[in-house]
């Protein structure tokens, strides 16, 4: 495919989205990768590093149509570049207000057909964005920017016929969403899942915890999995309210580890900040994770099974299966306590196994497991 990335300063996105083309490379492929805020700097040399967004506005859109004009130039005819990775942004908030970071011309010159929009969590994209530039910006701003590349690149992919080749991505903590990406692009046709699971509710269980672990993993390893769990900012919400009421104005937070090396070193959170954000990180929760549903084939959810029998079934785990049955979706349930599933579990659900091995079995019976080389055609 040729993708099209956007997301917000502060992702990280190029060392994340060459781990996805060497990746491809390890296997025998190949992806044109394309960085337009490199490709812009090379344009100016005369730019200090962090400061091209600083620059008129004239100026920095001539900068970004010089470089698009190369990559188009460098990727045609088309059918000899089938995967193409152009990172890009759709917004820019910054100094001069809000503005659009691509140009309708040169986007259809491109030939474009997926976007990809790059999320990680807040603290994060917030903590990069002030090591590599030098601006204010609130843990808020940073939940609307990234509210607005969503939203705009959507439009876009819309405007360039791309409807059903819209994603929301997380990078996430691991190295396995490079693979999520890698597959995206390269084998759009395997089945993609939305995973689906009790979150915050059992995040003191040990146990359930690590039989959760391992279902996400099985899920990763067979399908394109769009995991609700690589942004996690509940899990920070829920720190600072703790912090709150001990009293604590600042809270430490671990940043993610990629491809072995660290993001940075623990960073110090304002605890008012996440909590001015309470609302958001909720409210983006629940757009997010039925926008994660909309852009996969089908749901598979654990219920697993807590101390009597009981099902660890949240709200949010019987809004999602409704919400994915309502929308036509294929509905799977992994039902692990002795208690008998609720009519709202069994009339929505499309097949309910009573464990992922199960489960497993029945999807490769019916051929929903991707055959051959992962990086091929």
């Amino acid at each position: 495919m040729r993708a099209v990335v956007t997301g917000q300063i502060g992702l990280d996105k190029k060392p994340y989205l060459d781990s996805v083309v060497n990746l491809a490379g390890t296997r025998g492929g190949r992806i044109d990768s394309f960085h337009v805020g490199s490709m812009m700097y090379k344009e100016a040399p005369d730019i200090r590093a962090g400061r091209i967004l600083d620059l008129p506005l004239s100026r920095l859109s001539s900068l970004r149509r010089a470089a698009f004009k190369d990559i188009i130039a460098q990727t045609h005819p088309v059918e000899d570049h089938p995967d193409v990775i152009v990172n890009t942004h759709a917004t820019f908030r910054w100094r001069h207000g809000l503005f659009s970071a691509f140009d309708f011309d040169q986007m259809e010159l491109l030939k474009p057909n997926m976007f990809i929009c790059l999320l990680d969590n807040v603290e994060m994209s917030h903590y990069r964005l002030h090591t590599e530039h030098d601006i204010a910006a609130t843990l808020k701003d940073c939940m609307v920017w990234r509210e607005e590349e969503i939203i705009v690149t959507e439009l876009l992919a819309h405007a360039m016929g791309c409807h059903d080749n819209f994603y929301i991505l997380s990078r996430g903590r691991h190295e396995e969403t490079t693979e999520t990406c890698l597959r995206l692009i390269t084998r759009p046709e395997m089945r993609k899942v939305y995973p689906s699971f009790p979150m915050s509710h059992v995040v003191d269980m040990p146990d359930v915890l690590a039989e959760i672990e391992a279902f996400r993993a099985a899920i990763a390893e067979h399908f394109i999995a769009f995991d609700p769990a690589d942004v996690d900012e509940k899990l920070l919400l829920d720190r600072a309210e703790a912090a709150a009421k001990r009293g604590e104005e600042w809270l430490e937070v671990t940043p993610h580890a990629f491809g072995g090396r660290a993001d940075a070193e623990t960073i110090r959170v304002k605890v008012q900040e996440v909590l001015d954000i309470a609302g958001d990180v909720d409210g983006q929760i629940y757009m997010r994770d039925f926008k994660l549903i909309d852009q996969s084939d089908m749901i598979i959810s654990l219920i697993p099974e807590l101390e009597g029998g009981i099902p660890a079934l949240s709200s949010g785990v019987e809004r999602e299966l409704q919400h994915a049955w309502e929308h036509t979706k294929e509905v799977y349930v992994v039902w692990k306590p002795a208690k008998p599933p609720s009519p709202f579990i069994t009339e929505t659900a499309t097949k309910i196994f009573p464990s992922v091995d199960d489960a497993l079995e029945y999807f490769e019976a019916q051929g929903m497991f991707a055959a051959g080389n992962l990086f091929g055609h």
